[in-house]
């Protein structure tokens, strides 16, 4: 007996694991996309957990809710197992509980997507396949490359011509085939889809590979681990696809249905304002119907205007009584600086993007003032210096002269 089966977040559909690949055939890619289902009576045999294997094996210490069976050959590089900061600073400013910050950017291709990437190889390699593909505006680019050299694999990485120079070089360093086009995100990925799949390659994409969210969910299990009977009232994370989103309420919902915890924390998804098709769609009403747009904003890692996984990620957000916000490229570019100065933690856009809408839920009083709060920042900002650098004052050059100096310091 299997310990999991795919099933269909539309028609609710069940298949076995090796049945499909990746979405629901009567459904389709958009309204087809599928969700990993566990055997929890086989799940608590197999559970076996302590913050020590956290520290050691990170992602892979919550393998017994993860979808593999028998022996894994994962990854070895340590992903997961970020820092959780307290912020007493964030807490006084803005008049609440507490404020956390999980750090994601400290990953080993500095971000988030690596959670997503390590179980994407690993299924891969377990698969039989020594070529790997996806469609990314950088992140998931990077972290794809940098797991499948660790392990082996061939990657062939899909990006917009205009993704920032460090993730690009990034993809350089590790080793990938790199197809750089000049065209949105979305196009690319299409385009991806076409290619990739009619050469047999095996698909990293968001939501078309129905195993990236249990990588993503990996964040909700460590917070749940980490903070045990206190859970935040609210996380903020920022929203692209919608499989991040969504990864945080599977991740709290699976721990629920084990019995580890008794209540799912409410999350926030913040998108940018001129990427906010999640929150168009969802605030459309159900049954959710995707609503596209031409997406524009500084946060590549979230500009997106054909989110694929839209419709798992409103499902979510509805049962669970969520949030959707959206900031300005402006919010995001300023909740950077905001949040390096008061944590030492530098954010790239999309990672300050949860910030910002953090600080837009307190000013309408979402959030209370006895709240506990949970940011996720899923980049680090030396991915992309460009748009922050574009807001911050000119490094003025001085002659090696002591007066000049001191004038400077006045």
């Amino acid at each position: 007996m299997s310990k999991y089966l795919l099933k269909c977040i539309t028609c609710g559909k069940e298949f076995a694991k090796d049945e499909v690949d990746y979405y629901c055939p009567d459904c389709g890619d958009r309204k087809g996309t599928l969700e990993v289902v566990y055997d929890f009576a086989l799940v608590r045999k197999e559970f076996e957990f302590s913050l020590t294997s956290l520290q050691k094996r990170g992602i892979w210490a919550f393998d017994f809710l993860l979808p593999f069976e028998g022996k894994i050959d994962f990854p070895e590089l340590l992903v997961g197992n970020t820092p959780l900061y307290k912020s007493r600073s964030l807490s006084r400013k803005y008049g609440i509980r507490e404020v956390l910050i999980k750090d994601d950017g400290r990953n080993p291709t500095a971000s988030f997507k690596d959670r997503a990437s390590a179980i994407a190889v690993a299924k891969a390699m377990e698969k039989g396949f020594d070529t790997i593909f996806c469609a990314s505006t950088g992140n998931a680019a990077s972290s794809l490359s940098g797991l499948s050299a660790v392990s082996g694999l061939k990657s062939v990485i899909f990006v917009p011509s205009t993704a920032p120079v460090a993730k690009l070089t990034q993809l350089q360093v590790y080793g990938s085939k790199i197809l750089a086009i000049e065209a949105s995100y979305d196009r690319v990925f299409d385009l991806s889809m076409e290619i990739g799949m009619s050469m047999g390659w095996y698909c990293r994409n968001s939501a078309i590979n129905p195993y990236l969210l249990e990588g993503k969910k990996t964040c909700a299990l460590e917070l749940a681990f980490e903070m045990e009977d206190d859970l935040p009232d609210f996380i903020f994370v920022s929203a692209g696809d919608g499989t991040v989103l969504s990864s945080f309420y599977k991740g709290f919902e699976d721990m629920k249905e084990l019995g580890l915890i008794e209540k799912v924390p409410k999350i926030a998804g913040i998108q940018a304002e001129g990427s906010a098709a999640i929150k168009k769609t969802y605030e459309a009403g159900f049954p959710f119907e995707p609503i596209d747009l031409e997406a524009t904003t500084v946060a590549d890692s979230i500009c997106v205007g054909k989110p694929r996984d839209v419709i798992k990620a409103c499902h979510y957000t509805e049962a669970h009584d969520g949030l959707l916000l959206s900031v300005s490229d402006n919010e995001i570019l300023e909740s950077i600086i905001e949040l390096a100065r008061e944590t030492g933690v530098f954010a790239e856009p999309a990672g300050a993007t949860a910030f910002a809408g953090f600080k837009k839920a307190r000013k309408l009083g979402l959030v209370g003032e006895k709240d506990r709060v949970v940011i996720v920042v899923t980049g680090n900002g030396l991915k992309d210096l460009k748009n922050v650098s574009a807001v911050l004052p000119e490094v003025r050059i001085l002659p090696p002269d002591r007066d000049a100096i001191e004038e400077a310091l006045k």
